[in-house]
Order: C-alpha cells, then structure tokens, then sequence
C-alpha cells in the first residue's frame, strides 16, 4: 500500500475538496491516461488495485505511471463506541481528486491493449473518469 514515510502532523482534518485541478492535468509521461472527470476521494488500496489490473492486462509489457500519491490521513472510531473521548485513530491513507487531474498514464503498448486496461482499472474507481490522449487531452471534462 502507498502510504507517507513520515508526516509533520499525525492526523489533518478533511477539509473542503472544491474547483477544477490546477496541477497534473495534462499528460506528462504516457500517450494515454485515466483523467478525473468529478471530484473524488482515492484510497491506497484502490490506487493499488487499479495499477495490478492494468499491469495484469498489459503483461507487464509498457510502463505505467502512477500520478496520484495518497499523503493524508484518514480516521476513524471502532464501532460501537462511545462519542467523545477524543479523534479515532488513523485508518487509511487518501488523496483528494479534482476534475480534471490526470490519475494513471501508460506508455510502451498499442492503443487498443491500452484502453481495455486502463478501462479496467477505471472500474476500480470511485468516481467518474475518461480515458484521455495525447489528442484528446484538451477536450473540456
């Protein structure tokens, strides 16, 4: 599982997660990728499930870039506790997705492989994504 070596802080509050991403919305690395397309919430094992069943798919032939890391933590209470005596403790770590960021890239393997791989892994998701090209990537979300 991804998960930070250390942090500054052990737990961050939720927070709001609002807008269009300003960062890591354009194709970097790959000719392909899985862009977000509503906001979201990505969990380490998601991240995880969604790169082995690309890599499974793809014979482990091309390279896949992941492009979202999960740095904050998430709490929460056993059940059947108690309110009040303080915040649980951490449970997982996750990543606020925006509209418009880039998740997953892939290089290195033929258009068709790809897309049913990367189609894979959008079903491993949680939230509404598309499939983006080198020339497509400019389409509005």
């Amino acid at each position: 599982m991804l998960m930070p070596k250390r942090t500054k802080y052990r737990k961050v509050m939720k927070g709001r997660n609002r807008g269009k991403s300003g960062r890591a919305n354009s194709l970097a690395y790959g000719n392909i990728g899985i862009k977000a397309v509503e906001h979201g919430r990505i969990d380490s094992r998601q991240i995880e499930a969604s790169r082995i069943a690309m890599t499974r798919k793809i014979n482990r032939q091309g390279k896949v870039w992941i492009m979202v890391f999960p740095a904050k933590p998430l709490t929460a209470k056993p059940l059947e506790t108690r309110m009040g005596k303080g915040k649980g403790s951490v449970e997982k770590w996750v990543m606020n997705i925006k509209p418009g960021r880039i998740c997953f890239e892939m290089g290195g393997v033929d258009e068709d492989v790809a897309r049913e791989a990367l189609t894979l892994a959008m079903h491993k998701l949680p939230f509404k994504t598309k499939i983006v090209t080198r020339e497509s990537e400019n389409e509005i979300y």
